[in-house]
């Protein structure tokens, strides 16, 4: 009993800090924003919200948050992972959880139609959660099942609802209003979700290890992290919801159009840019910490994907950035 009344403490202080961080971290981005739309309406030149989103002050400040609880937190631990595991066991446990996603995953083809798809699901999660050892071993790959990512989000975008506006909060990262409830389905989906704090720690230590790649990009490579991240958050989103029909990939700096409308002079076409279709996003949100992590768990999945992605887009402007240069030579 006494153990349980330290845990039950422990616990009521942990999350008392974070909701005092919290409130800290928004307030100064309200007083922020205020102060910026008084600047603003002073010199004559009110400021226009994006209609994407309207509660940036609010986002930029989370997102720095969340920065913070990576730096200090998530990052030490992760990287510790990284140098202690061997990699075979970061394979597995990666295997493990994909495997566990993809319940998610068939319910969702069904609600959106996919039915042929949902079979293929159906036949990936048997094959590696028997012949796989639980999921540690993908043997549906070499098999020919495709892996796919399917989510109540996309599900509510399929249905017609609309993608609302673009949020960042604390521990969840970016989600949409139409991400939230999509996240509370996809999580009571998951069987890791039942079993506890623990286990929903190593799903999300096991993928911010993942993610160690694209998030060293958007800190050396992005202008602004945060517009950065949103871009390829939705963008990532709609190439999901469309099922890879949308590129997913970022206008990573402000003088590409004029770059490549150089390069492609006379031709009739260019490349897409990311100021095109940036519309539906769709992914998590909770009422509770386990279902905040789950939530997260899939955010730094999608952001990952996108971002590696846009590393490719990003080594090809540089080499026409150095075509021009040498032309006006």
């Amino acid at each position: 009993m006494v153990q349980k009344c330290q845990i039950a403490g422990g616990k009521a202080v942990f999350f008392g800090i974070l909701l005092m961080t919290v409130v800290f971290f928004a307030a100064n981005a309200g007083a922020e924003e205020q102060q910026a739309e008084e600047e603003a309406v002073a010199s004559g030149k009110p400021e226009v919200k994006s209609d994407v989103d309207p509660y940036e002050g609010f986002n930029r400040a989370m997102f720095e948050f969340n920065d913070y609880l990576d730096d200090y937190v998530a990052k030490p631990i992760s990287d510790a992972y990284l140098w202690a595991a061997p990699s075979f066991l970061k394979t597995g446990v990666t295997n493990f959880f994909s495997n566990l996603k993809d319940i998610s995953v068939i319910l969702n083809d069904h609600m959106q139609g996919k039915f042929e798809q949902g079979a293929e699901d159906t036949g990936r999660l048997l094959a590696n959660s028997s012949l796989g050892l639980l999921g540690f071993v993908d043997v549906a790959t070499d098999l020919g099942l495709k892996k796919h990512e399917e989510d109540f989000g996309q599900t509510l975008a399929v249905w017609g609802v609309p993608q609302g506006s673009y949020l960042v909060l604390p521990i969840l990262g970016p989600t949409t209003a139409r991400g939230l409830p999509g996240g509370v389905v996809d999580a009571a989906a998951n069987p890791s979700f039942y079993v506890g704090m623990p286990v929903q720690l190593v799903s999300m230590l096991n993928t911010r290890a993942n993610a160690e790649g694209a998030l060293k990009f958007i800190n050396e490579a992005a202008i602004d992290p945060y517009v950065f991240t949103r871009e390829a958050y939705l963008q990532n989103q709609q190439h999901l919801i469309s099922d890879g029909k949308i590129s997913a990939t970022v206008n990573v700096l402000p003088l590409e159009d004029e770059i490549f409308d150089d390069e492609d002079a006379g031709k009739t076409t260019k490349p897409n840019s990311a100021g095109k279709s940036v519309q539906p996003a769709a992914n998590n949100g909770s009422s509770t910490l386990n279902k905040s992590l789950d939530s997260a768990v899939t955010a730094l999945d999608q952001a990952s994907v996108s971002l590696q992605e846009t590393d490719q887009k990003l080594e090809k402007l540089k080499k026409a950035r150095s075509r021009k240069a040498r032309k006006s030579k």
